[in-house]
């Protein structure tokens, strides 16, 4: 065989193993979704009923369909899933906070970030 042919099949066939290894995971991902879910209902079945935090967020809301959203943290502009951040209300607009500490900071400069949007 030619140089340029076995370069030629050699890339066909790394083709195919990272296609292979790349189903492989999504079959294996998706049989330890089935499997972490049906767990999750057990466990709440056997509760009788989610357990809930401190603020109110129930076990399986907090961990179970993965629909997390990121909010940002208007002090320091860090992303914090809704669920862990910590929230302020004013007026009917609610803010999210990474910790307690920018939550003052926000709140002892509360101009100064409403002038910077």
């Amino acid at each position: 065989m030619t140089f340029i042919a076995r370069i030629i099949r050699f890339l066909f066939w790394l083709l195919i193993l990272s296609w292979s290894v790349a189903l492989l995971r999504r079959v294996v991902g998706w049989m330890l979704r089935g499997m972490v879910t049906s767990a999750q209902g057990a466990v709440e079945s056997a509760s009788g009923e989610a357990g809930s935090d401190a603020r109110g967020n129930t076990a399986s809301g907090a961990q179970g369909s993965g629909n997390r959203r990121l909010v940002r943290d208007p002090v320091c502009g860090v992303h914090v899933a809704e669920v862990l951040a910590i929230p302020l209300r004013e007026g009917d607009e609610v803010m999210h906070f990474c910790s307690t500490a920018c939550r003052d900071a926000y709140v002892g400069n509360a101009k100064k970030f409403a002038a910077n949007g």
